[in-house]
């Protein structure tokens, strides 16, 4: 294997990067155009109980936003990973579990997901979500 297999294994491993970045981005604009639109419904006076709707995507749109940074953090420390190899050592392998300090298949998986889940990059974006959800709610009553 030349140093070019290895710059093309690490351009599929930034290609897998960027689509869990792009899908963080769209998570969040599909949470923000729901809410909006649950919002305007309820506003309408006709039914109040669309505010209590919007906090369902919500509350999941976060967790798989989590997921997805997750999945991109994996990525990047197989791409660091496979960044110091000899070039000599591209297998073309996108499994993240062979990169270092990465999680298996036990528990740390889902703590990895739980520490991205509430992330200094998650929390404020989505804890001012459902915070506007919640004074929607108060409002209401």
């Amino acid at each position: 294997m030349s140093g070019e297999d290895k710059r093309l294994h690490l351009h599929f491993i930034q290609n897998a990067i960027s689509r869990m970045a792009w899908n963080s981005f769209m998570l969040k604009g599909w949470t923000v155009l729901l809410v909006s639109a649950l919002f305007a419904l309820a506003s309408q006076g006709t039914a109040d109980g669309y505010v209590y709707v919007a906090l369902f995507p919500a509350i999941i749109f976060w967790g798989l936003d989590g997921y997805f940074l997750a999945a991109e953090r994996r990525f990047r420390k197989l791409y660091d990973h496979i960044r110091k190899q000899h070039d000599s050592a591209t297998d073309f392998s996108m499994d993240w579990r062979q990169a270092p300090n990465t999680p298996g298949t036990d528990g740390a998986a889902t703590r990895d997901w739980l520490n991205s889940t509430v992330s200094k990059t998650l929390i404020p974006f989505y804890g001012v979500v459902i915070l506007a959800i919640v004074v929607a709610m108060v409002v209401i009553e």
